[in-house]
């Protein structure tokens, strides 16, 4: 028995979920999870199912077909299929922060991150004894302002090489090009080191500071064209007061980065995201 992540977006209407249950009751699926929701608004319907099954490779491309002839296309469902024991290969950019890198190496390597991280890649040479230490691929390439577009060609054969599905950005502090977004859409997760929509782009804590807040915070969210303003995942806050300094406010939001980013990953290696109008979905 394997089982199955079906992700379901599609207009709004009666008889989805009955129709849905109901395909998949006469193929022998025993469903374990089953959650939805409805933007009333919008009129969209959302939901997320866990299916156990006989899903071998033959039996889960079948699945699929059928599934979205039968009822993808009358019910204008756009769908997505997961076996929950293939699990996605996620490359990691980094550049001289340590602190995310290592809880994300971590955490994949006690199981508690349900990825395989095929290498790392960064554009300064700082952080590569951490991916030695974990024996993961460490790729340096340098990025400037000349030679942006044949690094990012140079990393584009990477992903390629090594079938990546998803990347995270662990404080690389470079800005992805659309050529990058384009190949992964609402598959590039970021940590940015403010509660946004407050103080995107650079220094964000220098920002707060000087601002005078009373909470910091840390954003996990996707990665679109428009600078740190991607569909959020996960955020969290931290207060400070007018005794602290910049660097209290660094150090103090680096924990945050740190339990936001992997809060985010966790959810996106578990398909458990739905994006929609720069939007997410989160379910349980």
């Amino acid at each position: 028995m394997k089982r199955l992540i079906l992700l379901v977006h599609c207009p709004d209407k009666k008889g989805i979920i009955a129709a849905v249950t109901n395909f998949i009751h006469q193929r022998n699926g025993n469903i374990v999870y089953i959650d939805q929701y409805v933007d009333r608004i919008q009129g969209a319907f959302f939901m997320r199912i866990e299916v156990e099954g006989d899903f071998d490779p033959s039996n889960f491309t079948a699945f699929q077909t059928t599934f979205k002839s039968e009822l993808g296309d009358p019910f204008q469902m756009s769908c997505s299929f997961y076996l929950a024991d293939v699990l996605p290969k996620m490359a990691v950019f980094v550049s001289k922060y340590d602190h995310c890198l290592y809880d994300i190496l971590a955490q994949q390597s006690s199981g508690k991150l349900a990825c395989t991280i095929p290498f790392i890649v960064s554009n300064h040479k700082d952080l590569e004894p951490i991916a030695k230490q974990f024996n993961i691929p460490f790729y340096h390439i340098a990025v400037t302002k000349d030679n942006k577009e044949a690094a990012e060609t140079k990393q584009l054969e990477l992903l390629k090489k090594y079938e990546v599905n998803c990347i995270v950005l662990a404080r690389y502090m470079q800005i992805v090009s659309s050529r990058i977004i384009e190949v992964y859409p609402s598959k590039i997760i970021n940590i940015h080191h403010s509660f946004l929509p407050a103080f995107p782009g650079a220094k964000p804590y220098h920002s707060a500071f000087q601002r005078g807040v009373k909470i910091i915070g840390a954003t996990s969210h996707y990665v679109t064209e428009e600078l740190d303003a991607g569909p959020i995942i996960e955020q969290d806050t931290i207060r400070v007061s007018h005794g602290h300094e910049v660097k209290d406010f660094i150090l103090k939001g680096q924990d945050l980065e740190r339990i936001v980013l992997l809060r985010g990953l966790k959810l996106h290696c578990e398909r458990k995201i739905m994006t929609y109008n720069n939007k997410t979905i989160v379910f349980n």
